[in-house]
């Protein structure tokens, strides 16, 4: 399985964005089946660069592959998917190195972005899709009222979601980690939670994860990220809960403002691809998502969207599809 953990040590010279970027060199990266030490020197660049490289990310989705025919006609969820010219998707547009929305052409990049992009050029033969956003507390009812019929959104696949819908993967993992202040001092791991007044997503494995390993912090729940990093930045709570990879992108985006403290805590967290329930979209997306992995686009999408922005070099294994 792969995970993302930021170390704790930051960079002291922080005068430029990229600069503050250099705080990921401490992130340890686990692969699938069986955990890797923290990265070495050689794992990792001090020369990083928050912004994606859209020309490298536009070269991945154009050149990914298209399903003959009959592998399409084959499916009756990708068929309905090709009929109608677009994939349409579940997601968001502030998430930093998952799904972002430029600020300059409008357009939506990332890795699950380009995860979805590429899928929707394996069905139509164009990268085709269209954008509802979703929250994490919405994401099941978008795919149960057929406004979408697929989400990427740093997915965690849970029993009880697997009762509203189905899911495809995993096609990544992670943790759960702790953002706070970059003046905060007394806070450096999940134990001094307790007391503390803790923000989390509504919706998400957050608030049972704070409970069950902070029992005595103070849960408060927001319905997006940027509601959250602004209670934290105003002083409103203590600390943020969620998965590592999202307050990564938040460390990236404000690097004057944040840090990760201590060490990944709570179960290991898959991402799925949400498909509708009862349908037969998660075979056909699960045997793409294998190709994806085999042919090396996984590892490339990964590098652009995630690798080059946080000087990892080392590209983490995929975790085994169920």
């Amino acid at each position: 399985m792969s995970m993302f953990a930021l170390g704790t040590r930051l960079s002291k010279k922080v005068a430029t964005t990229a600069a503050a970027v250099m705080v990921v060199t401490g992130l340890a990266v686990v692969a699938a089946c069986g955990e890797a030490p923290a990265p070495s020197a050689s794992s990792t660049s001090s020369s990083v660069n928050p912004d994606l490289d859209t020309a490298a990310y536009t070269k991945i989705i154009d050149g990914g592959e298209t399903a003959d025919s009959a592998t399409v006609e084959g499916n009756a969820w990708a068929k309905a998917v090709k009929d109608a010219g677009v994939l349409k998707v579940g997601g968001t547009k502030t998430s930093t190195l998952f799904s972002l929305q430029s600020t300059s052409d409008n357009q939506v990049r990332g890795f699950d972005a380009g995860l979805s992009q590429l899928l929707a050029k394996y069905i139509i033969g164009k990268s085709n899709t269209e954008l509802t956003v979703v929250d994490s507390s919405t994401r099941e009812s978008v795919l149960q009222n057929g406004t979408v019929n697929s989400v990427f959104a740093t997915y965690s696949i849970t029993d009880e979601r697997k009762q509203k819908i189905d899911f495809a993967g995993p096609y990544y993992v992670s943790q759960q980690a702790i953002l706070v202040k970059k003046s905060t001092n007394d806070i450096s791991g999940v134990k001094d939670l307790d007391g503390k007044k803790v923000g989390v997503q509504a919706g998400s494995t957050g608030p049972d994860v704070v409970k069950e390993n902070a029992p005595k912090a103070t849960v408060q729940e927001f319905q997006t990220d940027d509601e959250i990093t602004q209670a934290l930045r105003q002083g409103r709570i203590d600390a943020y809960v969620v998965d590592q990879t999202l307050l990564l992108g938040d460390v990236v985006k404000n690097p004057n403002d944040f840090k990760i403290v201590g060490e990944p805590f709570g179960d290991k967290d898959p991402y799925g691809i949400g498909l509708p329930k009862g349908s037969d979209a998660a075979e056909f997306v699960n045997a793409w998502l294998k190709k994806i992995e085999a042919d090396g686009t996984w590892a490339k999408l990964w590098k652009v969207a995630i690798g080059d922005r946080t000087g990892v070099t080392e590209v983490p294994t995929p975790p085994s599809i169920e």
